[in-house]
């Protein structure tokens, strides 16, 4: 038998002389409790919503995608390009053309980025699944603009009545004393609006050929998009890509061409982590003025453990036991209500979002790593609320 757990147990669930302990001890497991179910429901949360934005912008961003180092376009008809294009680890890709335009529709005008894309570019991101009103269609001269854009118009899908002209600068030097030689212009149908975000919301997707013609350009692209085939490894691809390349062009996989977004979603949900161990931390407080008062209330229980023979290492053992239980079940009752909570919403949508939004509730993703994480640190914090008032309080109040 395990003397110093059975005492501890005893000690636990027994009623103390002074109710004061029942309570100090009631609000250390309720503390506790509530301080793991927070940084469940929190972090599952945060791991919800970085899910919800990685998948925008894979809906967006290719696995893998090259630009040139020097200059804003390069061809891509070379013998380096073709090898690598033809290669069997590539499920599509798409040549890309992009550039700033000037939108006018009605007696509206706005600024945009137009995005040139082939036909596999549907294939490859899915870009589908992010249209919001209409569909994507970008044949002929059929358009799909962001929201952003489409709000600062007011424009209306498939009107056939009012087309978007799109303006952008003829390269090379203009000798007209007209502005408006100066320009292409192009006619549009807003087939399709997508939304993604701020940023993104003021692109527009088009036809690469379309594309070509209103920035002047004849073969040349601004990037090449890539998606791997499933199963295959897009960073030893991209470090294949970048041998054959060389210095002259950037290949950047998915992570880093948004390597900002992703450091800032990791660093937030590492500060909230941070954050909600110090509120656990002071809720760990009452263990310790729990166990203090636990510790005088027994002077006369300890006294005759050790004149049977107890050393100092097993009565500490016994209250420290005492302290990690208290944490244990506060601890247990956490997990269960939080992840009853996130299970809760994910099955029946509780909390949900404001109409407008891409989703219809607020998302939310239980990881096992963070449930380890949780663990370790709410079990590290209880230790040591437990092992400081028993090694300070036995040595300064018993006389051992």
């Amino acid at each position: 038998m395990n003397l110093p757990l059975f005492i501890a147990k005893r000690y636990l669930i027994s009623k103390k002389s002074h109710n004061a302990i029942n309570i100090i001890s009631g609000i250390s497991v309720v503390g506790i409790a509530f301080g793991t179910m927070a940084l469940v429901i929190v972090l599952s949360g945060f791991n919800g919503l970085s899910d919800l934005v990685q998948s925008l912008y894979n809906s967006f961003d290719a696995d893998i995608e090259i630009t040139t180092k020097q200059g804003k376009t390069f061809n891509p008809n070379t013998s380096t390009f073709q090898t690598i294009l033809k290669s069997e680890n590539i499920a599509h890709y798409t040549e890309v053309m992009e550039g700033n335009a000037l939108l006018k529709y009605d007696d509206k005008q706005s600024i945009a980025t137009i995005k040139g894309v082939s036909s596999e570019f549907q294939k490859m991101s899915r870009f589908d699944t992010l249209v919001r009103e209409g569909d994507f269609n970008i044949s002929k001269n059929n358009i799909v603009i962001g929201k952003g854009i489409s709000y600062v118009l007011q424009t209306r899908t498939n009107d056939f009545a009012s087309l978007i002209s799109i303006y952008a600068p003829k390269r090379g030097k203009i000798t007209s004393m007209n502005p408006e030689d100066g320009l292409n212009e192009m006619k549009a149908y807003p087939a399709g609006v997508f939304s993604i975000n701020d940023e993104l919301d003021n692109y527009i997707i088009m036809d690469i050929e379309k594309a070509r013609a209103l920035l002047d350009y004849t073969t040349e692209v601004t990037s090449i998009e890539i998606a791997v085939k499933k199963g295959m490894d897009a960073e030893i691809f991209r470090k294949e890509i970048a041998g054959l390349l060389g210095d002259k062009y950037e290949i950047k996989s998915r992570e880093q061409q948004n390597s900002l977004l992703y450091k800032t979603m990791q660093s937030e949900k590492l500060w909230t982590f941070i954050i909600l161990m110090f509120i656990l931390i002071i809720a760990t407080f009452n263990v310790i003025g729990s166990l203090t008062m636990l510790i005088i209330e027994k002077k006369k229980d300890i006294t005759i453990l050790s004149n049977m023979g107890a050393d100092i290492k097993l009565i500490r053992k016994i209250f420290l036991i005492e302290g990690i239980l208290i944490t244990c079940i506060g601890a247990i009752i956490g997990l269960a209500l939080g992840m009853l909570i996130c299970w809760l919403q994910i099955k029946f949508e509780l909390i949900t979002m404001s109409e407008g939004y891409v989703i219809n509730a607020y998302p939310v993703k239980v990881k096992m790593l963070d449930i380890f994480g949780i663990i370790t640190s709410v079990l590290f914090i209880g230790f040591i609320a437990s092992w400081y008032p028993v090694r300070i309080f036995t040595k300064k109040h018993l006389a051992i």
